[in-house]
């Protein structure tokens, strides 16, 4: 098994893309070309990453990795706050590597605990090709998905691996149909559908919301989150026509991050 610090050696190089913020409603604000450098320096044994958008430039250096960053083994990963704080701005990242491209998109809630904003970060190696999927569409997501889960903790404990099944289907209404299975549990939810975003509001003190995005992306996220409500943030990224993956940062009912998974599906 990797250490924290060999999967984060995963992302070394030069990483071209866009920065692209969207409103909670999927409008597009603004778009931002990007270039991020993640260079490994043999002579200190730190990884220097360097960041140039719009003009602006950040520099940081990594001896170490840790606190609210865990990776998994094939480099894909979640940064973010580790504790929802009352009146404070919360928000977290979570990030996909598959071959020369990444994928990742940050969740950003105001003081209040609303979602404010999503910024999606679409990357390819300097040098390969840039191709992307194009914006998802409900009907992408449609079918039986079979997929292996692992499951990983901020607090060291030994990874958990397991199968899951998820099946998503229209009813008469045009409502989705949601039964996800995992570990033993089997959790079914009704979403009504307007334009890129599902949203599931059986729940009016738990709603949460799909927004689809450009490049097979989606992001699932609670309207609102606050204290004394286990939430969770989740991304997905339909890399393929059949392959897909889904990664899920779950916070307990303190406020607290407890868990990391990573779920890579296949339609069948």
């Amino acid at each position: 098994m990797k250490s924290q610090w060999e999967c984060f050696l995963q992302n070394l190089g030069v990483w071209e893309g866009s920065f692209t913020n969207f409103s909670p409603q999927g409008t597009l604000l603004n778009d931002t070309p990007s270039r991020l450098s993640l260079e490994y320096l043999n002579n200190s044994q730190k990884v220097r990453l360097s960041l140039s958008r719009s003009g602006q430039d950040l520099i940081r250096e990594f001896s170490s990795v840790g606190g609210g960053l865990l990776f998994f083994e094939n480099g894909s990963f979640s940064e973010g706050l580790i504790q929802l704080g009352p009146f404070s701005e919360f928000g977290g990242e979570l990030a996909f590597v598959h071959e020369n491209r990444r994928l990742r998109l940050v969740q950003l809630f105001d003081k209040t605990g609303q979602l404010k904003e999503l910024i999606l970060i679409r990357e390819h190696l300097a040098g390969t090709p840039a191709a992307e999927r194009p914006t998802l569409q409900i009907n992408d997501l449609l079918g039986e998905w079979q997929g292996q889960a692992v499951t990983i903790y901020p607090d060291w404990r030994s990874p958990e691996t397991y199968s899951t099944a998820l099946k998503l289907q229209l009813d008469d209404a045009g409502q989705l149909i949601q039964s996800l299975s995992f570990a033993e549990h089997t959790i079914t939810s009704i979403a009504t559908i307007k334009g890129s975003i599902i949203l599931f509001d059986q729940n009016p003190q738990k709603s949460v919301q799909v927004l689809m995005l450009p490049d097979g992306a989606s992001a699932t996220s609670p309207l609102k989150v606050q204290l004394r409500q286990s939430f969770f943030l989740e991304v997905g990224w339909l890399i393929q026509p059949n392959l897909r993956q889904r990664m899920i940062r779950s916070y307990n009912e303190k406020g607290e991050w407890v868990s990391l998974t990573l779920v890579t599906e296949q339609r069948v």
